[in-house]
């Protein structure tokens, strides 16, 4: 069995495709598969990607049916032990693969790396707390205090784990990761964290999360907060004893979203928030916790406006 199993969705990257590709091929440790997943890409992309076929590499094409549903279908076609995902305007260092399997267990169900992050010729490192072999609540625990949290691409999968769990992205909406990677950890029983910045993170003009006109904000928003919800009660009905970190972490989320609403549509994701008992979910455990649960069910707009 090939070990490793690298997941490159793409849709009209050709101006970073090759670097990512490059990036990829260049490891120094040999036992592994690129699934490129063409998501309908009206680019050069499809012709930068044939330049690259070899046995090495699978070359999927489908029609547009976006991220998610790109993802998904590399994990479908995926042969590895494990899965790690690249997004196709991102890459990683040379030495990537060699850190990984030695800080790799057999029996792990996620490692997680650290991310630098790329804009122009600014570098920006994230360093975190190694951790090793901790149940996913308690990784969570940890993780949720750094700041790539929920992005797939900072983590590697078992996909015998992900198939047992029958996990799958969204398909059709924004923020596909938050709507998935906190139930993954949740349902983990070994998470590991190295202190290795591996995987860099390109933020470019036009990629799918950069900011764009006022109905897409909206659809993120509510995308969000529908993830919420759903979030919400798979937590409550697979682990109602280790619950409020996750339900926390993700009401957070929800809440921070809504600062970007016009006035209208903030009464109609504040109703949501309240209809579904998100507003409680806070952590409320010392004073100022307390006071912030309190704020925000009192006048949540208020206390965006205090937050920034």
């Amino acid at each position: 069995m090939i070990k490793y199993s690298f997941i490159v969705p793409v849709y009209n990257t050709e101006k970073y495709l090759k670097k990512c590709l490059d990036s990829i091929l260049k490891q120094k440790i040999k036992d592994y598969e690129i699934i490129v997943v063409n998501d309908g890409s009206t680019d050069n992309s499809e012709k930068i990607i044939k330049g690259y076929l070899t046995k090495k590499l699978k070359y999927i094409y489908q029609k547009n049916e976006g991220l998610s549903s790109a993802r998904n279908t590399g994990v479908l076609n995926a042969t590895g032990k494990f899965l790690i995902f690249v997004d196709s305007d991102d890459f990683i260092d040379q030495d990537f693969l060699e850190v990984i399997d030695k800080n790799l267990k057999e029996d792990i169900d996620v490692l997680r790396y650290q991310i630098k992050e790329i804009y122009n010729n600014d570098v920006i490192e994230y360093h975190e707390k190694e951790f090793n072999n901790l149940t996913g609540y308690d990784a969570f625990s940890i993780i949720c205090k750094y700041h790539f949290v929920e992005n797939s691409w900072a983590y590697v999968y078992n996909r015998k784990f992900w198939l047992n769990n029958n996990f799958a992205f969204t398909k059709g909406i924004y923020h596909e990761d938050f709507a998935l990677t906190p139930l993954i950890l949740m349902k983990a029983k070994s998470v590991s964290s190295i202190d290795y910045l591996g995987y860099n993170y390109a933020i470019r003009k036009g990629s799918i999360m950069s900011k764009g006109d006022y109905e897409k904000e909206k659809k993120k928003c509510f995308d969000v907060i529908n993830a919420t919800i759903r979030m919400k009660k798979e937590i409550l009905n697979y682990n109602p004893q280790n619950k409020e970190l996750f339900l926390s972490f993700i009401a957070n989320c929800a809440i921070e979203k809504a600062r970007v609403l016009n006035k209208e549509d903030f009464k109609k994701y504040q109703k949501i928030l309240k209809e579904n008992g998100i507003l409680n979910d806070i952590i409320a455990n010392n004073i100022v916790r307390k006071l912030k649960k309190i704020i925000i069910n009192l006048n949540l707009k208020f206390y965006l406006k205090l937050k920034k």
